[in-house]
């Protein structure tokens, strides 16, 4: 799959079949639109393309709005490349492009830019400055330049029942298997392991610091959460902590995981960890001893369920 930075940059004599939209997590609701979009670019011979906008438009025209994102562009750009489109465009969205009336919007990116031949989006796409512009619209402009459109109903929409902000929501309760639900695939941070206070290995329990790569990357409510990973080809599964490490003094929020069954020095890798459940939440224990007591009763409960899991 080929990336672009802008449609300025795109170019397609051959003409495409595109759709879109944030797509934020990609999830079942956004799968089913991008399996409709790749087979009608084969039928037609033309070429899959998903537009997508970055910041997140909320971002830029709601500043009061902290929002988090289900996948960085990176994670959005291997979800979409398994599923067979063939470019993604990442249009920078600001207050300038924002400002784009409907005619220049259609006129300038779509047509003259994409070459785009069928267009398929839902019922409720909005666009155009002020959002003014409605798929009636969409489809009058195609009658004027030569595009046909292709409506996702409103019934369809509502029949997968799955939305971006309800994925959000749930990691926000730590409701690990809920957002995996509506995902169709494991919620995931990537980072970078980095050395932290080694209060873990005092413990008994030896943890990989991640730093997440990119600050506007969702993470989950604090609590304690069953993950897997992979080191080396090797798969590794463990326990997550996100929080404070309030019964050791802690004032910073870490994302630290122990490996199970697993020995070695992982600073400075790159890696990711999946969600697979979640398993508490995090608690302030009375002592240290307290605090080894439920690491030990994670590690159990991870266990017990990883034997009718796999």
């Amino acid at each position: 799959m080929e990336e672009y930075t802008s449609a300025l940059v795109y170019d397609s004599t051959k003409g495409c079949v595109v759709t879109i939209g944030t797509f934020d997590g990609v999830h079942l609701g956004h799968q089913a639109i991008i399996e409709r979009l790749v087979n009608l670019a084969k039928q037609e011979g033309l070429d899959a393309v998903l537009l997508t906008f970055f910041p997140h438009p909320r971002m830029v025209l709601q500043k009061d709005v902290d929002l988090k994102l289900i996948n960085t562009l990176s994670e959005k750009r291997e979800r979409l490349e398994s599923l067979g489109v063939d470019h993604m465009i990442v249009e920078p969205f600001t207050k300038e492009f924002s400002r784009l009336t409907a005619l220049e919007y259609v006129r300038d990116i779509l047509v003259n830019q994409l070459n785009a031949k069928h267009i398929i989006i839902g019922y409720d796409h909005r666009f155009g400055r002020n959002r003014t512009a409605n798929i009636d619209n969409l489809k009058e402009y195609g009658d004027t330049y030569g595009f046909q459109v292709e409506e996702i109903s409103a019934q369809e929409l509502d029949d997968v029942a799955i939305s971006s902000t309800k994925i959000r929501n749930a990691l926000d309760n730590g409701d690990i298997q809920t957002a995996n639900d509506y995902l169709g695939y494991h919620f995931s941070l990537t980072g970078t392991i980095t050395e932290g206070k080694g209060i873990g290995k005092t413990l008994g329990y030896p943890t990989a610091n991640l730093e997440v790569d990119q600050p506007y990357k969702l993470i989950p409510k604090k609590g304690v959460y069953l993950v897997r990973s992979s080191y080396q080809s090797n798969p590794l599964y463990g326990l997550t902590s996100i929080g404070t490490n309030p019964t050791v003094g802690g004032t910073n929020t870490t994302i630290e995981t122990f490996f199970m069954d697993f020995e070695g020095d992982l600073y400075n890798e790159s890696m990711t960890i999946e969600f697979i459940t979640n398993i508490r939440e995090e608690k302030n224990f009375d002592s240290v001893e307290d605090l080894i007591k439920a690491i030990e009763e994670d590690e159990a409960y991870a266990r017990n369920f990883l034997n009718d899991y796999e």
